[in-house]
């Protein structure tokens, strides 16, 4: 048995997201149909990133088990030439059989795009969310600084989350504007539901003037849907690029308004130990993040975690 990993770029206007559903055509079903064409197999692929239906991709990863020996690289080329001119395989290469993509430490980046004019450009509406009011692209700057870093996400994430730790971070948020085009670039080591959309929502509410960018500083402690901007269309995003993170650094200091602890990993690789030392916490928040960053070292490879205050 081998595993293949695929890079997949896709226009997601026509299709109701990347997970398999019964009701309309997805990313999932046309690269299983055509995997299964090409092996003879019952191929099902797992995606990195389910994304949303009318999102787009230029770097998701899916992988799928097979007994051809097709060589790793060639599976690209070959399955190009059946798959409908929307979706497109970047490459192709075996991995280890254990390798799972949404089970590994990794950075997402994602970039939502807003063309900001006073009438619609027609050539541009599939990739990229139409908005005729005046953006102040520099306020939203300021304004998405407030989200690097590590945070609970909870206030941008969309009922229905299946997920039991909103606790996410932030790498890079950042906003630029390139004549009428303004872009949201956001890197993270994982998003929540619909996490980008309601952050870029939010965002051009401050850029239209309805809130100041410290704003955001405020939603993000509330931890409360109820206080972020619209969740943005779904033409506007797509997911650029998913990578390892690499090893992780062996001292980190993580602060926020709530919590203030740092990791030491220098004993990681020689000992199988990180130890976290909380040097400030609101009430009610300390077994929380406990239990958050604990998951997290034991991803990192840590077979000891240790608790203590600064």
């Amino acid at each position: 048995m081998r595993r293949i990993k695929l890079v997949v770029a896709y226009d997601g206007t026509d299709y109701c997201g990347f997970q398999f559903q019964k009701n309309g055509p997805t990313i999932e079903a046309e690269l299983n149909r055509a995997l299964s064409e090409l092996t003879g197999e019952d191929v099902r692929v797992t995606g990195a990133s389910r994304t949303d239906a009318g999102v787009h991709a230029l770097g998701n990863i899916a992988v799928f088990n097979t007994e051809s020996r097709i060589p790793a690289e060639k599976f690209s080329y070959a399955l190009n030439s059946r798959l409908p001119e929307d979706i497109a395989v970047q490459s192709s290469e075996e991995v280890a059989v254990s390798y799972h993509p949404r089970k590994c430490n990794s950075v997402k980046t994602y970039e939502y795009r807003i063309l900001n004019r006073r009438f619609p450009d027609p050539t541009r509406r599939r990739n990229a969310a139409f908005c005729h009011w005046p953006l102040d692209a520099e306020h939203m700057r300021v304004a998405a600084a407030y989200l690097v870093g590590e945070h609970d996400f909870a206030s941008f994430c969309s009922a229905g989350s299946q997920a039991e730790d909103t606790v996410r971070r932030l790498y890079e948020a950042s906003v630029t504007r390139t004549g009428d085009l303004v872009t949201v670039r956001l890197s993270g080591n994982g998003f929540l539901y619909n996490m980008v959309r309601i952050i870029a929502g939010t965002l051009m509410s401050v850029g239209q003037g309805t809130f100041p960018p410290e704003h955001v500083r405020e939603v993000l402690n509330a931890r409360d849907r109820r206080r972020a901007g619209v969740k943005a269309p779904a033409e506007g995003l797509t997911l650029i690029s998913i990578v390892p993170a690499g090893e992780p650094e062996p001292y980190e200091r993580n602060a926020n308004d709530w919590i203030d602890y740092s990791l030491d990993r220098t004993a990681l690789r020689t000992e199988g130990r990180i130890t976290m030392t909380i040097h400030r916490c609101l009430e009610g928040e300390r077994e929380r993040m406990i239990a958050h960053a604990k998951k997290q070292a034991f991803w990192d490879g840590a077979e000891e975690f240790l608790v203590q205050n600064g």
